[in-house]
Protein backbone atom coordinates (compact mmCIF):
# COMPACT_ATOMS: atom_id res chain seq x y z
CA UNK A 1 0.00 0.00 0.00
CA UNK A 2 2.14 2.33 0.97
CA UNK A 3 4.47 2.28 -2.23
CA UNK A 4 1.09 3.20 -3.87
CA UNK A 5 0.42 5.96 -1.61
CA UNK A 6 3.64 7.86 -1.51
CA UNK A 7 3.22 7.68 -6.17
CA UNK A 8 -0.54 8.87 -5.53
CA UNK A 9 1.49 11.96 -3.37
CA UNK A 10 4.16 12.67 -5.69
CA UNK A 11 1.48 12.87 -8.60
CA UNK A 12 -0.52 15.34 -6.32
CA UNK A 13 2.19 17.17 -5.96
CA UNK A 14 3.08 17.82 -9.51
CA UNK A 15 0.25 18.12 -10.70
CA UNK A 16 -0.44 21.11 -8.39
CA UNK A 17 3.33 22.12 -9.34
CA UNK A 18 2.69 22.19 -12.77
CA UNK A 19 -0.34 24.89 -12.26
CA UNK A 20 1.89 28.56 -11.88
CA UNK A 21 -0.86 30.64 -10.10
CA UNK A 22 -1.04 27.82 -7.28
CA UNK A 23 1.69 28.36 -4.31
CA UNK A 24 3.31 25.76 -2.63
CA UNK A 25 1.77 26.10 0.46
CA UNK A 26 -1.52 25.91 -1.32
CA UNK A 27 -1.33 22.75 -2.96
CA UNK A 28 -4.13 20.34 -2.05
CA UNK A 29 -2.27 16.99 -0.85
CA UNK A 30 -4.96 14.38 0.23
CA UNK A 31 -4.34 13.02 3.80
CA UNK A 32 -5.36 9.24 2.48
CA UNK A 33 -5.00 7.32 -0.58
CA UNK A 34 -8.45 7.09 -1.13
CA UNK A 35 -8.59 10.92 -0.55
CA UNK A 36 -5.84 11.16 -3.53
CA UNK A 37 -7.31 8.51 -5.95
CA UNK A 38 -10.54 10.16 -5.64
CA UNK A 39 -9.33 13.12 -5.94
CA UNK A 40 -7.74 12.36 -9.36
CA UNK A 41 -10.79 10.97 -10.45
CA UNK A 42 -13.21 13.98 -9.33
CA UNK A 43 -11.06 15.64 -12.56
CA UNK A 44 -12.04 13.21 -14.78
CA UNK A 45 -16.24 12.89 -14.05
CA UNK A 46 -16.56 10.33 -17.16
CA UNK A 47 -13.53 8.00 -16.41
CA UNK A 48 -15.02 8.42 -12.36
CA UNK A 49 -18.48 6.62 -13.69
CA UNK A 50 -16.39 3.95 -15.90
CA UNK A 51 -13.97 3.41 -12.71
CA UNK A 52 -17.17 2.94 -10.55
CA UNK A 53 -19.19 0.94 -12.78
CA UNK A 54 -16.03 -1.30 -13.41
CA UNK A 55 -15.35 -1.62 -9.87
CA UNK A 56 -18.44 -3.09 -8.90
CA UNK A 57 -17.60 -5.74 -11.90
CA UNK A 58 -14.48 -6.97 -10.34
CA UNK A 59 -10.93 -6.21 -10.02
CA UNK A 60 -10.70 -7.17 -13.66
CA UNK A 61 -13.31 -6.78 -16.07
CA UNK A 62 -14.22 -7.44 -19.74
CA UNK A 63 -15.42 -4.15 -22.36
CA UNK A 64 -18.78 -5.78 -23.14
CA UNK A 65 -20.18 -6.30 -20.27
CA UNK A 66 -18.94 -2.68 -18.93
CA UNK A 67 -20.63 -1.18 -21.66
CA UNK A 68 -23.91 -3.34 -21.35
CA UNK A 69 -23.68 -2.34 -17.46
CA UNK A 70 -22.60 1.77 -17.66
CA UNK A 71 -25.23 2.63 -19.47
CA UNK A 72 -22.91 5.44 -21.48
CA UNK A 73 -22.91 6.22 -25.35
CA UNK A 74 -20.20 4.59 -27.27
CA UNK A 75 -18.22 7.78 -27.22
CA UNK A 76 -18.26 8.42 -23.72
CA UNK A 77 -16.97 5.02 -22.80
CA UNK A 78 -14.42 5.33 -25.31
CA UNK A 79 -13.36 8.58 -23.33
CA UNK A 80 -13.52 7.55 -19.95
CA UNK A 81 -11.57 4.53 -20.08
CA UNK A 82 -9.10 6.46 -21.99
CA UNK A 83 -8.81 8.77 -19.58
CA UNK A 84 -8.80 5.96 -16.87
CA UNK A 85 -5.79 4.40 -18.96
CA UNK A 86 -4.34 7.82 -19.20
CA UNK A 87 -3.86 8.65 -15.70
CA UNK A 88 -2.23 5.20 -15.27
CA UNK A 89 -5.39 3.84 -12.70
CA UNK A 90 -5.73 0.80 -14.67
CA UNK A 91 -4.91 -1.23 -17.91
CA UNK A 92 -5.94 -2.68 -21.09
CA UNK A 93 -5.49 -6.21 -23.01
CA UNK A 94 -6.23 -6.99 -26.21
CA UNK A 95 -8.46 -4.41 -27.99
CA UNK A 96 -12.58 -3.44 -27.86
CA UNK A 97 -15.01 -5.02 -27.73
CA UNK A 98 -13.14 -7.89 -26.66
CA UNK A 99 -10.35 -6.00 -24.30
CA UNK A 100 -10.08 -6.64 -20.89
CA UNK A 101 -9.74 -4.08 -18.21
CA UNK A 102 -7.94 -4.25 -14.54
CA UNK A 103 -7.00 -1.81 -12.05
CA UNK A 104 -3.33 -0.78 -11.25
CA UNK A 105 -4.31 -1.86 -7.73
CA UNK A 106 -7.24 -3.66 -5.78
CA UNK A 107 -7.04 -0.12 -3.64
CA UNK A 108 -7.86 1.51 -6.99
CA UNK A 109 -11.34 -0.62 -7.20
CA UNK A 110 -11.97 -0.37 -3.17
CA UNK A 111 -11.70 3.29 -3.51
CA UNK A 112 -14.09 3.88 -6.63
CA UNK A 113 -16.56 1.43 -5.28
CA UNK A 114 -16.63 3.17 -1.88
CA UNK A 115 -17.13 6.71 -3.44
CA UNK A 116 -20.78 4.89 -4.75
CA UNK A 117 -24.34 5.01 -2.77
CA UNK A 118 -25.00 1.70 -1.00
CA UNK A 119 -28.34 2.31 -3.10
CA UNK A 120 -26.20 2.47 -6.64
CA UNK A 121 -24.17 -0.64 -5.65
CA UNK A 122 -26.88 -2.88 -5.16
CA UNK A 123 -28.39 -1.69 -8.34
CA UNK A 124 -25.11 -1.87 -10.40
CA UNK A 125 -24.90 -5.81 -8.66
CA UNK A 126 -28.40 -6.57 -9.98
CA UNK A 127 -27.98 -4.86 -13.10
CA UNK A 128 -24.71 -6.90 -14.02
CA UNK A 129 -26.13 -10.36 -12.56
CA UNK A 130 -29.10 -9.91 -15.19
CA UNK A 131 -26.72 -9.65 -17.87
CA UNK A 132 -24.88 -11.72 -17.08
CA UNK A 133 -27.95 -14.02 -16.96
CA UNK A 134 -29.27 -13.19 -20.55
CA UNK A 135 -26.11 -13.00 -22.24
CA UNK A 136 -23.40 -15.12 -20.75
CA UNK A 137 -25.01 -18.21 -20.33
CA UNK A 138 -21.40 -19.95 -19.75
CA UNK A 139 -20.68 -17.57 -17.00
CA UNK A 140 -23.95 -19.20 -15.49
CA UNK A 141 -22.75 -22.80 -15.92
CA UNK A 142 -19.05 -22.51 -15.36
CA UNK A 143 -18.77 -19.86 -13.23
CA UNK A 144 -22.32 -19.73 -10.71
CA UNK A 145 -19.89 -18.20 -7.75
CA UNK A 146 -19.86 -15.59 -9.77
CA UNK A 147 -23.53 -14.78 -10.13
CA UNK A 148 -23.91 -15.87 -6.55
CA UNK A 149 -21.52 -12.87 -5.29
CA UNK A 150 -23.71 -9.79 -7.44
CA UNK A 151 -27.02 -11.18 -6.03
CA UNK A 152 -25.75 -11.19 -2.50
CA UNK A 153 -24.26 -7.45 -3.08
CA UNK A 154 -27.73 -6.27 -4.69
CA UNK A 155 -29.63 -7.88 -1.54
CA UNK A 156 -31.50 -10.59 -3.65
CA UNK A 157 -31.33 -13.24 -1.16
CA UNK A 158 -33.28 -15.93 -2.77
CA UNK A 159 -31.66 -16.01 -6.31
CA UNK A 160 -28.25 -15.64 -4.50
CA UNK A 161 -29.21 -18.74 -2.30
CA UNK A 162 -29.59 -20.96 -5.65
CA UNK A 163 -26.66 -19.56 -7.06
CA UNK A 164 -23.90 -20.56 -3.97
CA UNK A 165 -26.22 -23.75 -3.57
CA UNK A 166 -25.18 -24.31 -7.71
CA UNK A 167 -21.32 -23.25 -6.43
CA UNK A 168 -21.53 -25.78 -3.83
CA UNK A 169 -22.40 -28.38 -6.27
CA UNK A 170 -20.28 -27.88 -8.54
CA UNK A 171 -17.41 -27.62 -5.96
CA UNK A 172 -17.89 -30.89 -4.59
CA UNK A 173 -18.15 -32.37 -7.69
CA UNK A 174 -14.16 -31.44 -8.60
CA UNK A 175 -13.57 -32.79 -5.11
CA UNK A 176 -13.19 -29.32 -3.89
CA UNK A 177 -14.51 -29.81 -0.75
CA UNK A 178 -13.50 -26.89 1.21
CA UNK A 179 -14.54 -24.34 -0.94
CA UNK A 180 -18.08 -26.50 -1.06
CA UNK A 181 -18.80 -26.03 2.10
CA UNK A 182 -18.19 -22.21 1.79
CA UNK A 183 -20.25 -22.05 -0.74
CA UNK A 184 -22.66 -24.37 0.73
CA UNK A 185 -23.09 -22.49 4.16
CA UNK A 186 -23.65 -18.62 2.25
CA UNK A 187 -26.36 -20.54 0.51
CA UNK A 188 -27.74 -22.28 4.03
CA UNK A 189 -27.46 -18.50 5.49
CA UNK A 190 -29.14 -16.40 2.80
CA UNK A 191 -32.02 -19.09 3.04
CA UNK A 192 -32.81 -18.62 6.98
CA UNK A 193 -32.87 -15.22 6.40
CA UNK A 194 -35.99 -15.75 4.44
CA UNK A 195 -39.32 -15.67 5.45
CA UNK A 196 -40.03 -19.43 7.60
CA UNK A 197 -42.34 -21.60 5.86
CA UNK A 198 -42.27 -25.35 4.38
CA UNK A 199 -40.54 -24.73 1.47
CA UNK A 200 -37.40 -22.82 3.13
CA UNK A 201 -37.00 -25.94 5.69
CA UNK A 202 -37.16 -27.80 2.67
CA UNK A 203 -34.43 -26.06 0.88
CA UNK A 204 -32.26 -25.85 3.91
CA UNK A 205 -32.79 -29.56 4.73
CA UNK A 206 -31.32 -30.61 1.32
CA UNK A 207 -28.34 -27.90 1.88
CA UNK A 208 -27.19 -28.98 5.34
CA UNK A 209 -27.04 -32.80 3.70
CA UNK A 210 -24.54 -31.85 1.09
CA UNK A 211 -22.40 -29.48 3.81
CA UNK A 212 -22.88 -32.54 5.48
CA UNK A 213 -21.06 -34.68 3.03
CA UNK A 214 -18.60 -31.86 1.82
CA UNK A 215 -17.70 -31.58 5.66
CA UNK A 216 -17.06 -35.65 5.62
CA UNK A 217 -15.03 -34.88 2.55
CA UNK A 218 -12.96 -31.96 4.32
CA UNK A 219 -12.90 -32.61 8.11
CA UNK A 220 -14.05 -36.34 8.54
CA UNK A 221 -17.31 -38.22 10.03
CA UNK A 222 -15.60 -37.26 13.82
CA UNK A 223 -15.81 -33.11 13.09
CA UNK A 224 -17.76 -30.99 14.97
CA UNK A 225 -18.66 -29.03 11.98
CA UNK A 226 -19.94 -32.45 10.48
CA UNK A 227 -21.68 -33.19 13.15
CA UNK A 228 -23.38 -30.12 13.63
CA UNK A 229 -24.46 -30.41 9.93
CA UNK A 230 -26.36 -33.79 10.50
CA UNK A 231 -27.61 -32.60 13.87
CA UNK A 232 -29.39 -29.71 12.35
CA UNK A 233 -30.35 -31.90 8.71
CA UNK A 234 -31.91 -34.70 11.66
CA UNK A 235 -33.99 -31.50 13.21
CA UNK A 236 -35.49 -30.52 9.74
CA UNK A 237 -35.85 -33.66 8.26
CA UNK A 238 -38.39 -34.70 11.49
CA UNK A 239 -40.22 -31.40 10.91
CA UNK A 240 -40.60 -31.74 7.15
CA UNK A 241 -41.92 -34.93 7.32
CA UNK A 242 -39.75 -35.58 3.96
CA UNK A 243 -39.51 -39.89 4.38
CA UNK A 244 -37.06 -40.17 1.25
CA UNK A 245 -34.85 -37.97 2.62
CA UNK A 246 -34.63 -38.89 6.27
CA UNK A 247 -33.36 -42.58 5.61
CA UNK A 248 -30.03 -40.76 4.59
CA UNK A 249 -29.60 -38.39 7.32
CA UNK A 250 -30.23 -40.86 10.06
CA UNK A 251 -28.20 -43.11 8.19
CA UNK A 252 -25.32 -40.33 8.28
CA UNK A 253 -25.64 -38.77 11.55
CA UNK A 254 -25.28 -42.67 12.95
CA UNK A 255 -22.17 -42.75 11.24
CA UNK A 256 -20.77 -39.27 12.80
CA UNK A 257 -21.73 -40.63 16.66
CA UNK A 258 -20.56 -44.00 15.62
CA UNK A 259 -16.65 -42.76 14.45
CA UNK A 260 -17.22 -40.12 17.44
CA UNK A 261 -17.54 -43.22 19.65
CA UNK A 262 -21.11 -41.03 21.47
CA UNK A 263 -22.42 -44.73 22.50
CA UNK A 264 -25.54 -43.73 23.38
CA UNK A 265 -26.64 -41.74 20.67
CA UNK A 266 -25.24 -44.20 18.26
CA UNK A 267 -27.61 -46.89 20.06
CA UNK A 268 -30.68 -44.48 19.65
CA UNK A 269 -29.41 -43.71 15.83
CA UNK A 270 -29.41 -47.62 15.15
CA UNK A 271 -32.73 -48.13 16.81
CA UNK A 272 -34.26 -45.48 14.59
CA UNK A 273 -32.57 -46.33 11.44
CA UNK A 274 -33.90 -49.86 11.90
CA UNK A 275 -37.31 -48.96 12.64
CA UNK A 276 -38.22 -46.38 9.47
CA UNK A 277 -36.70 -49.77 7.29
CA UNK A 278 -39.06 -51.63 8.82
CA UNK A 279 -42.14 -49.11 8.82
CA UNK A 280 -41.51 -49.04 4.77
CA UNK A 281 -39.50 -52.34 3.97
CA UNK A 282 -37.41 -51.37 1.58
CA UNK A 283 -35.03 -54.20 0.99
CA UNK A 284 -31.89 -51.85 0.76
CA UNK A 285 -32.67 -50.13 3.46
CA UNK A 286 -33.65 -53.13 5.41
CA UNK A 287 -30.01 -54.13 4.83
CA UNK A 288 -28.44 -51.16 5.66
CA UNK A 289 -30.64 -50.76 9.11
CA UNK A 290 -29.64 -54.47 10.01
CA UNK A 291 -25.74 -53.88 9.40
CA UNK A 292 -26.20 -50.72 12.00
CA UNK A 293 -27.68 -52.62 14.14
CA UNK A 294 -25.45 -55.19 14.08
CA UNK A 295 -22.09 -53.04 14.43
CA UNK A 296 -23.66 -51.48 17.71
CA UNK A 297 -23.08 -55.46 18.90
CA UNK A 298 -26.84 -55.87 19.78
Amino acid sequence: MWPLFIEELTKAVLEGASQPDVLDSALPVPSTLQGSLMARLDRLPVAKQVAQTGAVIGREFGHELLAAVAGLPDVALAQGLDELLSCGLAFRRGTPPEATYSFKHALVQDAAYASLLRSTQRKLHARIAAVLEERWSEAVETQPELLAHHFTQAGLAERAAEYWQLAGEHAFRRSAAAEAIGHLTKSIDLVRSLPESGAQAERELHLQTMLGQACIARYGYAAPETAAAFARARDLVEAVGDIQQQFPVLYGYWAVQYVRMALREQNALAEQTLALAEQHRDPERLCVAHRVICSQGF
